[in-house]
């Protein structure tokens, strides 16, 4: 069965990187605006005074102007640190500086948290290709996020960021993998599961 599934999450994650790539310099300006307002409206939704983002890179859905906001407002921003060892650390982010973790992504230089400060966060903004309405996300193959969201207990609010046509139908699934509580698109915000607030 495993072997079913990886080639299929391959081909839909090519998928959605090539259909990132193409998406033009207006396509990108017009998402961006919708999704800043989406994710302050969850922040909002929940009360949150702790978050966990990431810094995007290259055609992932922007969420730094989002951090600069969350900042400028005083919340506390957690972001991930990849580990050689499959974890992820947290570390505050206050704007600035940046260097770049094991996988090569840019982290704040902050000090650095173990993975535990993941359960501080009222409102935790994870990275997907897709994700199933059901919550089932689709990440980028490194099981990084399915390892830190599989620690959280429910009283947890995580949130998928994806742009709107990155919302399929079903995707491949396998044990490891973790659903999220809603997803949030540069038109949208979906719940999906029973969230606290």
């Amino acid at each position: 069965m495993v072997e079913d599934l990886a080639p299929s999450k391959r081909a839909l994650r090519a998928e959605v990187r090539e259909r990132r790539r193409i998406m033009t310099a207006s396509e990108r300006d017009a998402t961006a605006a919708g999704l800043l307002a989406n994710m302050k409206r969850v922040v909002d939704q929940y009360a949150a005074g702790r978050i966990a983002c990431y810094l995007s890179i290259n055609d992932e859905p922007p969420t730094r102007e989002f951090l600069d906001w969350a900042v400028g407002e005083g919340l506390l921003v957690y972001l991930p640190v990849a580990r050689e060892d499959g974890l992820m650390d947290w570390a505050p982010y206050e704007s600035g500086d940046e260097a770049q973790d094991v996988l090569g992504m840019p982290i704040p230089t902050s000090e650095v948290l173990g993975p535990i400060a993941l359960a501080d966060a009222d409102v935790v903004f994870v990275p997907a290709a897709s994700v199933a309405p059901d919550g089932m996300r689709l990440g980028w193959g490194r099981g990084y996020y399915d390892r830190a969201l599989g620690t959280l207990g429910s009283e947890s609010n995580v949130f998928a960021v994806v742009y709107d046509h990155e919302l399929v139908d079903d995707v491949p699934r396998e044990k490891h993998d973790q659903p999220v509580d809603g997803m949030v698109t540069p038109s949208q915000i979906i719940t999906v599961h029973p969230v606290s607030s």
